[in-house]
């Protein structure tokens, strides 16, 4: 098999067997998995009870015995399918979802290797064969939906090894806490995040969509590379000149539910996920469970360090719902009539950001402001604005050699006919005054003008690092203001949830507009704020601070 480091890096953590270059089920398990797809009257898996025996042997066939499993798992299977489904319900999942799922699980040895021998031809030559993506190695994966849900079924049966996935910083990725849960501590939120992902296999027993999804590890590199991202420090953002982009308020809509298109923030920890396969049951969980293809990234994507993101692009949505944390509720079908792009990818883009836990007054620290900042700047820079991005780098870089009144003059002398030409051929500017010529607003404004029709993609999102995390919402709302901003977004949707301390935001973002300020001038203000916050000179919350 062509990929060899690829497979090498993920093996260890697939349920398949390698032998002579090819992947295959034990004997035991085609044996078994063959059964189990010609129905309950050839297998007599008709209940949770026996199921759960049917994914013991499976287990024991590929060598997974010693790994216990958490305590009430067997009861928790038994729980669900045999006392809170209906008996309709349980009748066709075992006569027609649980066959389908075998069938499909049978076949993942040769899904993987088609996907191994397609992996390169995708785009252009670039890796994006299933692989353990580790810490600061940017890259991406593309998996089928059908492979998704080949790998999800594995999930469903408990059959992916556990062994050094916490030494590689793995999350879990099988359901065996899901169900363990329902017994040992029963929630009916928890019920229904489970009804979501029964609902994802039913549909996927009814109509296996065709379509792909890749998900990418995005890095801020430490030290400058070309052809990438550094990792802004706190000079870059004072003195940056990005105009801020367009700002609007939802106070009742959901990131999920806008019509735009757009990159939605998944409020993430820094394992991806979060406790979506534990007792977790806000914001970034639910997402899983509505678009439970998310799930896989689990599999390969190691926890996010500071510099750091994780963008999903095309993740189906199959559950609708309602509530939230403990009144959350899965409401039935949900039919995703999202267009698809020339690769197959629905066009639903999720960044997972991982914020400040419980950071109480040091998220008013320089530090703590840097970090949440880039951390979202990591998450919102678009690959496409590499040019963009490289060009404000180097204006910043100019910026902070040069004097505020100097930088001005040489902004003035920067006509008109200069704007939108590139550094090297500023015509009658020396270098120090050619690179002032991006300084001028109007010429980031027309670059971007001058961009593909993908790259109008602003960003939806919320009180991401408030709530249980514990974050300032009024702090939170302007640092993803500055990131979407210089990461040259058209325009941020905000969604407040409700929540009381941004009542005043429209009032604030106007003002702010309306003075005309750069992501250099909003960032100044707000580590002014941050600094009086820490010396314990006000207490008020910034947007109240900054009103006139």
């Amino acid at each position: 098999m062509e990929h060899r480091e690829d497979l090498k890096s993920i093996l260890p953590f697939l349920p398949a067997v390698l032998r002579s270059c090819s992947l295959f089920w034990p004997s035991q398990v085609v044996e078994t998995l063959g059964t189990l797809s010609r129905g309950p009257e050839h297998s007599r898996v008709d209940s949770g009870e026996v199921l759960f025996l049917a994914i013991s042997n499976l287990r024991d066939s590929i060598g997974l015995s010693s790994e216990l499993l958490t305590d009430s798992v067997a009861e928790g299977y038994a729980l669900f399918f045999d006392e809170l489904m209906s008996r309709v319900e349980s009748r066709k999942w075992f006569s027609e979802a649980l066959p389908s799922l075998a069938a499909l699980l049978l076949r993942l040895p040769s899904l993987l290797e088609i996907h191994y021998q397609n992996a390169d031809n995708l785009i252009g030559g670039v890796k994006t064969g299933l692989r353990v993506l580790g810490p600061q190695e940017a890259g991406i994966v593309f998996l089928s939906q059908e492979l998704i849900g080949a790998l999800l079924t594995c999930s469903f049966f408990c059959l992916f090894p556990i062994t050094n996935r916490g030494a590689e910083d793995l999350p879990t990725v099988n359901f065996s806490q899901l169900f363990a849960s329902i017994y040992s501590n029963y929630s009916e939120n928890q019920e229904h995040k489970i009804k979501c992902l029964i609902h994802y296999f039913e549909r996927l027993s009814s109509c296996m969509p065709m379509g792909c999804v890749s998900f990418e590890r995005k890095v801020l590199s430490s030290k400058h590379v070309p052809l990438s991202v550094s990792y802004p420090n706190t000079d870059f953002w004072s003195k940056s000149v990005v105009r801020l982009c367009h700002f609007e308020v939802s106070h009742s809509g959901l990131i999920e539910d806008q019509l735009c298109e757009s990159l939605e923030v998944d409020f993430a920890n820094k394992y991806i996920g979060g406790g979506a396969l534990h007792r977790g049951c806000v914001q970034e969980e639910i997402r899983f469970m509505i678009n439970p293809e998310l799930i896989a990234g689990m599999l390969f994507l190691p926890s996010m360090a500071d510099n750091e993101a994780i963008e999903i692009f095309g993740a189906e949505r199959f559950s609708n719902y309602t509530g939230y944390a403990s009144s959350f509720r899965f409401v039935g079908d949900y039919v995703d009539e999202k267009p698809v792009d020339f690769m197959g990818r629905r066009k639903t883009r999720i960044v997972a950001i991982d914020a400040l836990c419980n950071p109480r007054m040091r998220q008013y620290k320089p530090e703590c402001l840097l970090r949440e900042t880039n951390k979202a700047f990591c998450g919102f820079y678009d690959q496409s604005k590499q040019q963009l991005y490289q060009d404000a780098f180097r204006v910043e870089a100019f910026c902070e050699d040069k004097p505020s009144q100097e930088i001005e003059g040489l902004s003035g002398r920067a006509g008109s006919d200069q704007i939108g030409k590139p550094l090297s051929s500023a015509e009658g500017l020396n270098d120090g005054e050619s690179i002032a010529v991006l300084i001028n607003k109007s010429h980031i404004e027309q670059r971007i003008q001058a961009k593909e029709p993908q790259n109008d993609i602003g960003i939806v999102t919320g009180n991401w690092g408030c709530g249980a995390f514990g974050g300032d919402p009024e702090l939170k709302t302007i640092i993803q203001w500055l990131a979407a901003s210089q990461a040259f977004r058209p325009f941020i949707l905000y969604c407040t949830f409700g929540e009381k301390t941004l009542q005043k935001i429209e009032q604030v973002t106007r003002w702010i507009v309306l003075h005309e300020w750069t992501v250099g001038d909003l960032w100044n203000m707000l580590s002014e704020y941050s600094s009086q916050r820490l010396k314990g000179k006000i207490d008020t919350g910034f947007f109240t601070w900054l009103l006139p």
